[in-house]
């Protein structure tokens, strides 16, 4: 009789234990279209399920009070409470698309996963709604559109372009791919105009020193190009046709498919793009202002989950680009006056393995990724004469460059039962870059070998506050030999420091939250990505070079913000004021020193200044009253200035009328710039976008003579207006087509003065990158 009871009541306890009931429905958007592969989980339970490809899901949950969360990137976080009894219960969902990203996840800020509503540091974020909206091409078109960040063109002849963050240059930026820093140095002069956006999912942008944790060098910030994941299947091919001012054709054509298994453990997609612009003469005095380009981009990203708790990913991409500015395009370099041409063979790739304990409180992860550049190069021409011993020395122009850059790591990352988050890891980065122009004697031969190790604790003593306290131990090595004719410099430098970072934010209330940041970041004497451009000057290269004894920059970064954000009904509101302040120790500077080379050629040295302060503050707002309508206004007023006046121009006293040029500010830094973006959906059908970005007023140099003395110019103001209409059209669920049209540069905005002749300084280009362009294009497919 007692082992009766005892059976008896093990097996009613048995049943209370897993008395279950089912849970089902669909869910669907505001348009009644089902959304595949949505998350519907269990809050503080281990149940959860995705959507399949027709928006239904079905959930086995416990008996009694539970909280029902569901959640899909792109749209807002819908939570429900339910009360569930033994009987089959089906609820539908409708979720609202999250115009402004407030709900969005981002994986910049902390190296991990976290909403950006609750991320201890601001991250601002590009989609692809936005590059779209924009007309963006490339990575270089679509950067402007973020607070504090600023794309510029820096040559007429070859179309290099610089990233500034916080008005600070492209060599204080960290650019990511897929959360790597496989961006090189050679790479970064012409790397975001080779990344087309049809491969792009989203760019994160974290300002200031906060993300130290990628490296030493993230003094102004980060930039994570994210490509796109294998997530439902699709497949879409689009053509873009564009007139720069009437008259000069860009082609573009892409190409993306993506196919994921019906259990969800395995995907691929495979991309690729193509474009051909032809070259632009703004002025008709027979040389360029835009290059021919022609770009071919193929790429692929997979992966697979061996386990319910691990996962295996891949990304692969290929990238051949050519570029040529300058006149006569048609005849070979070394018969023109002026011509640069660029030949790259890129390739990015990388692989990731991650592992989470059993209760997902852990997370393990180990990676490798590489990039690998081969270019062929000219700087060069005749600087206006055409005899043949010109034309024999201008052979001497021909270079050739190989970098790799190869970065190997694991990271480590715990949740503890308080919130609590710990993130440790090791990195090693090796990357090794030959270049060489063998008719000059200008070689660049340089080797950096850092290892790094880093921790962060996310600290979360109470819901409102967050503290965020880590830093990382790097140990650098560089070797490099920098040689330009009889000039010969080395840098031979080993050096270890600790980069420390600490943030904090506190939830004042459900709307307002606060945040504030410090972080030191240095970097080493080394060729950076603005050393491998080589700028034509009256027909002679401007070659840069360091100077003997050149030490290491130092940076202590401090950023504070308020962010308010509200969600009632279908509103969304954000606004965002950030104030920042970088002071910079032994900052680098490119002076002139007013010599030139046995061959004609302009010598610019890379020194030390005394000290250097930026300073200003970022705003955004977002206002959308519904998901038919957003707009988005952003900018920064900012000052960037030495310590003390810096040479740029240095006299060396025997040319009349020349003597030593000094500055104050930062050069090609203006003191306002920002961008807005609206956006007007009145159905799935229909859209229109208006863009448009605002340049303040900047110092531009110009060289005016051959010694490579400089002429100090005041820039105008530019407003940038853009704007595109598309048409939606779903001839059923597995294919529709879109049609856009629009202007891009709608009233002219543009330099008109340029400098004209073989003898025109190429450097001296600023404002916005191309003149009024009329574009068509079109896609088909099946896609979202």
């Amino acid at each position: 009789m007692k082992n009766y009871i005892t059976l008896t009541l093990l097996l009613l306890f048995s049943c209370l234990i897993s008395a279950q009931t089912k849970l089902s429905g669909t869910i669907t958007d505001t348009n009644n279209t089902p959304i595949p592969y949505v998350s519907v989980y269990i809050k503080g339970g281990v149940q959860g399920t995705t959507t399949n490809e027709n928006g239904v899901y079905e959930l086995e949950i416990p008996l009694g009070k539970q909280t029902i969360k569901i959640s899909s990137q792109g749209f807002r976080k819908i939570t429900k409470k339910i009360s569930a009894k033994n009987k089959a219960i089906i609820i539908d969902f409708q979720l609202i698309e999250d115009v402004l990203g407030l709900d969005e996840v981002v994986v910049t800020a902390t190296r991990n996963r976290v909403e950006k509503r609750t991320a201890p540091v601001v991250v601002s974020t590009l989609k692809t709604r936005l590059l779209k909206a924009t007309q963006s091409l490339s990575v270089a078109d679509g950067l402007n559109y973020a607070p504090g960040v600023r794309v510029e063109t820096n040559c007429q002849n070859c179309g290099f372009t610089d990233v500034r963050l916080n008005g600070l240059a492209g060599g204080y930026t960290q650019i990511l791919v897929n959360s790597r820093p496989v961006f090189s140095s050679l790479i970064g002069v012409y790397g975001l105009e080779q990344i087309p956006t049809s491969i792009i999912e989203r760019i994160e942008v974290v300002r200031g020193g906060g993300s130290s944790l990628y490296g030493s060098s993230a003094i102004a910030g980060t930039v994570n190009v994210i490509t796109k994941d294998p997530i439902i299947n699709t497949w879409e091919i689009g053509t873009n046709f564009a007139l720069i001012d009437g008259k000069t054709t860009d082609t573009n054509l892409t190409l993306n498919n993506s196919l994921v298994s019906d259990d969800l453990n395995s995907g691929i997609s495979v991309f690729g793009a193509y474009r051909n612009r032809d070259s632009y003469d703004a002025n008709n005095d027979g040389f360029t202002e835009i290059t021919v380009l022609k770009n071919n981009t193929l790429g692929a990203k997979a992966f697979v989950k061996p386990t319910e708790k691990s996962k295996i990913s891949i990304n692969l991409n290929a990238i051949q680009e050519y570029r040529r500015g300058g006149d006569r395009l048609n005849l070979a370099p070394h018969f023109t006056d002026i011509t640069e041409e660029l030949n790259h063979d890129t390739f990015i790739g990388g692989a990731n393995y991650e592992l989470y304990s059993k209760d997902d409180s852990g997370k393990f992860q180990i990676y490798t990724s590489a990039s690998y550049t081969d270019r062929d190069s000219y700087y060069g021409g005749l600087g206006g004469a055409r005899t043949r011993q010109d034309s024999i020395t201008a052979t001497n122009a021909y270079g050739k460059t190989k970098d790799l850059a190869w970065v190997n790591g694991l990271q480590y990352t715990k949740s503890l039962k308080n919130k609590d988050v710990i993130t440790a890891g090791i990195e090693y980065n090796h990357s090794n870059t030959e270049d060489q122009i063998a008719g000059y004697n200008r070689i660049i031969d340089q080797t950096v070998n850092t290892l790094g190790t880093y921790v962060q604790y996310e600290w979360k003593p109470t819901d409102k506050f967050t503290a965020l306290l880590g830093g990382r131990l790097d140990n650098i090595s560089v070797k490099g030999a920098y040689t330009i004719e009889n000039i010969n410099r080395s840098a031979n430098v080993n050096q270890t420091v600790f980069s420390p970072r600490l943030t904090a934010s506190y939830q004042f209330t459900k709307r307002l939250k606060f945040r504030a940041g410090y972080a030191r970041g240095f970097r080493t004497p080394q060729a950076y990505n603005e050393d491998f451009h080589i700028a034509n000057v009256g027909g002679e290269q401007q070659f840069l070079i360091l100077s003997d004894n050149l030490k290491s920059e130092f940076s202590n970064a401090y950023t504070a913000s308020f962010n308010y954000s509200k969600t009632k009904g279908l509103l969304q509101m954000d606004f965002l004021l950030e104030g920042f302040y970088t002071s910079l120790e032994n900052p680098f500077i490119n002076v002139s020193t007013g010599a030139s080379l046995a061959n004609g050629s302009i010598l610019e040295e890379i020194r030390n200044g005394s000290g250097a302060k930026v300073y200003g503050v970022n705003f955004e707002v977002g206002i959308s009253p519904n998901p038919k309508w957003k707009f988005q206004l952003g900018g920064t007023v900012q000052n960037s200035k030495y310590k003390t006046s810096e040479v740029l121009f240095e006299s060396d006293g025997t040319v009349s009328g020349e003597s030593n040029v000094i500055i104050n500010n930062f050069i090609r830094t203006p003191d306002i710039y920002g961008y807005f973006n609206t956006s007007w959906i009145p159905s799935k059908k229909f859209n229109i976008d208006l863009t448009g970005t605002y340049t303040g007023s900047m110092i531009v140099p110009l060289i005016v003579s051959d010694s490579g003395f400089l002429q100090l110019n005041n820039s105008p103001s530019f407003f940038d207006l853009n704007l595109k209409l598309e048409k939606h059209v779903d001839f059923n669920e597995n294919f529709m087509t879109t049609i856009s049209a629009g202007v891009r540069n709608l009233f002219n905005a543009y330099q008109d003065d340029f400098q004209v002749g073989a003898g025109r300084d190429s450097g001296y280009i600023y404002g916005p990158n191309q003149p009024q362009t009329f574009f068509v294009g079109i896609k088909f497919g099946k896609f979202h």
